[in-house]
């Protein structure tokens, strides 16, 4: 194998590539856009054979001569801020440079995954069932529109059959501390916790949810990663979720945390501003069947195992 991947620096990327890297894989090309961030720390710990800065990368995939005898790409590189309000900078980010990976690679039989979200599912109103159709799912920002328009892109186009896209629920791990307003609750907790000793929820503004109930699918990183090879590997195409199939509430989360933590648990509920009232997901579980029918059967993290092991490493690195 010969792999590209795309935001290869990233939470996922990053955690995808150790993977590769702990089954004796180094043949890997990493394209992502550093900047400023401290994302490079997530490479010092990889093993790598090159890496290009993403819109280099474009310049010599549109030339043909970017993928060399390249056998898979893994596409994970993407602007992921569910608050970007930039369409035009999100749809040549997450869209455009998506179409343009895709059909090079399938032109030139390679394999092709690449990332989805489950932001495409918008409110949940639909259901978050990965059989279903996906012509009348409604996201609920801009981010998750830009995503879903590549899903459909691929499935009118006929795409679909050849690649494989992954709708990604709420992953939080070692590899996010660049992410900025970004970071998971995990992260943002933990600083906070450890500044604090205490953690801020925001309040629940429907009346079927209590304050810290609303709930989320959470998938440990390692998981993640763990399933985009999996997919890949095997030759599977079509949308997949990745999720554990397990909502949980953030009240769950945060006891997790300050247990991890050893801090007696102490949860303040705040309003939410009001951008997000009206693109907030308050219920996310992923349908994991079509998953599980690919003969996936790895054991999940629990969210509590999950927490305490990324706490453990924050502890280690102090980040």
């Amino acid at each position: 194998m010969k792999i590209i991947v795309t935001g290869g620096a990233g939470l996922i990327g990053s955690n995808v590539v150790e993977e590769l890297n702990n089954s004796g894989e180094d043949r890997i090309w990493i394209v992502d856009h550093l900047g400023a961030s401290e994302k490079w720390k997530n490479l010092s710990r990889l093993k790598y054979r090159d890496y290009y800065e993403k819109d280099n990368f474009l310049k010599k995939l549109e030339n043909g001569n970017a993928l060399g005898e390249i056998t898979h790409v893994i596409h994970l590189g993407a602007c992921s801020s569910t608050t970007e309000t930039d369409a035009s900078y999100l749809i040549q980010n997450n869209f455009e440079y998506t179409k343009i990976l895709a059909e090079v690679c399938v032109k030139n039989n390679i394999r092709f995954i690449y990332a989805s979200s489950a932001a495409t599912y918008g409110a949940g109103e639909k259901g978050y069932d990965d059989c279903t159709s996906i012509d009348s799912l409604r996201p609920l920002n801009m981010y998750g529109y830009s995503k879903h328009l590549f899903d459909l892109y691929a499935k009118n186009s006929g795409l679909e059959k050849k690649i494989a896209g992954l709708k990604y629920f709420n992953v939080f791990g070692f590899g996010e501390s660049h992410k900025g307003n970004m970071q998971s609750l995990v992260l943002k907790g933990y600083n906070q916790i450890k500044e604090k000793k205490e953690l801020s929820l925001f309040r629940s503004y429907k009346k079927e949810f209590h304050d810290g109930e609303q709930k989320r699918d959470f998938l440990y990183v390692r998981d993640a990663a763990k399933i985009t090879l999996h997919i890949l590997l095997n030759n599977y195409n079509g949308l997949f979720n990745v999720g554990r199939g397990i909502a949980e509430t953030w009240n769950d989360l945060a006891k997790a945390l300050f247990q991890a933590m050893d801090i007696t648990i102490n949860i303040k509920y705040i309003d939410m501003p009001d951008s997000l009232k009206a693109k907030y997901q308050y219920y996310t579980k992923a349908e994991t069947k079509k998953l599980q029918e690919t003969g996936y059967n790895e054991k999940f993290f629990s969210l509590n195992d999950s927490i305490k092991e990324y706490v453990g490493l924050l502890n280690q690195t102090g980040t």
